[in-house]
């Protein structure tokens, strides 16, 4: 194949790799290494067994170093699905090695991170990427689109949105990478940003952040975007789970409510990040300015103390605060 691509995998045994994986080969292209410090990655098999693999960054970096000295070979693109905290130094090595980097939300955990980006793209040439596949699913798109055209009969009109998601976690959570806020960022960070970039895409910009509710497995507040007024909340615990749901036997409730109606979406994730893949080889791709607002708004959010039942609070605040 005349345009096939090598890329790298930094993060190769998370949650999520598998998906970038899939991606580079539906795609058409070629995973050249891998890193991660854990060795039990038996996917590789069905995707690239010929990749390079390495445990060890000071080697992986060797690879990549020599690969490219080697003939004149390149990597042109490096995907990054590490813990978070860790993103900003990937996206670093990526970019002074020659190459585009492809990172898994959120892109970084402050905007501060992302101006130094800035500057390190204009001196290397490379672009950052970051996966923000909501905004490439068919329903989300139709929602833009209406909401765009009844904002251009009414540019003043204000949505009322509730977004309610709830994804189980057990114990080795909050032993994890995840658990800890310093490394995650929090709940916010971690489960939330994803919806936090879609509202603000089709919304507006924030105008007004409060966080009612900060704990560990649970967080809420109420945002005002241009156009919207957003009560959110985001949790891990099963326990908050409406029962009529625990009684399908489903550990994960997620809901969207735009002006008292029901937004659906819970199909067409499968082939989202092989679309995100898609986008960016073909000339598109979200960067930096794009992930810039829902990192604000998390960010944001992780120094704000809660003011608890007061204003315009989210109804499962209750389930915790009662």
């Amino acid at each position: 194949m005349p345009n096939k691509k090598n890329f790298a995998l930094i993060g190769a045994s998370g949650y999520i790799a598998p998906r970038h994986m899939k991606a580079i080969k539906e795609t058409g292209n070629d995973l050249v290494a891998a890193l991660d410090p854990y060795d039990g990655i038996g996917i590789m098999d069905s995707n690239f067994p010929q990749a390079h693999f390495f445990t060890e960054f000071e080697r992986f970096d060797r690879f990549v170093d020599k690969w490219h000295r080697d003939g004149n070979k390149k990597i042109e693109y490096i995907g990054i699905t590490t813990p978070n905290y860790l993103h900003d130094s990937h996206i670093r090595f990526a970019l002074k090695n020659g190459a585009h980097a492809i990172c898994e939300k959120p892109l970084v955990l402050n905007p501060h991170n992302i101006d130094q980006l800035k500057v390190i793209e204009e001196e290397t040439g490379k672009k950052v990427y970051n996966i923000l596949q909501l905004r490439l699913h068919d329903s989300i798109i139709a929602l833009k689109e209406k909401i765009a055209k009844e904002l251009e009969e009414n540019p003043d009109k204000i949505y009322d949105i509730d977004l309610t998601y709830l994804t189980s976690r057990g114990k080795w959570y909050f032993v994890s990478w995840k658990g800890d806020e310093a490394k995650s960022g929090g709940i916010a960070s971690n489960i939330g940003v994803h919806f936090f970039d879609m509202l603000s895409w089709i919304f507006g910009p924030i105008e007004e952040n409060i966080v009612h509710l900060k704990e560990a497995d649970a967080n809420a507040g109420f945002m005002k975007l241009k156009n919207a007024n957003v009560r959110w909340f985001l949790s891990v615990n099963y326990n908050y789970i409406p029962e009529d749901i625990k009684a399908t036997g489903k550990t994960t409730f997620r809901s969207i409510t735009v002006d008292g109606e029901e937004f659906e979406f819970s199909e067409g994730f499968t082939d989202l990040h092989t679309r995100s893949y898609e986008h960016i080889l073909n000339g598109g791709g979200f960067g930096l300015d794009e992930a810039r607002n829902s990192i604000n708004i998390v960010s944001v959010i992780r120094k704000l103390t809660p003011l608890g039942l007061q204003g315009e609070y989210h109804p499962f605040c209750k389930k915790v605060l009662v």
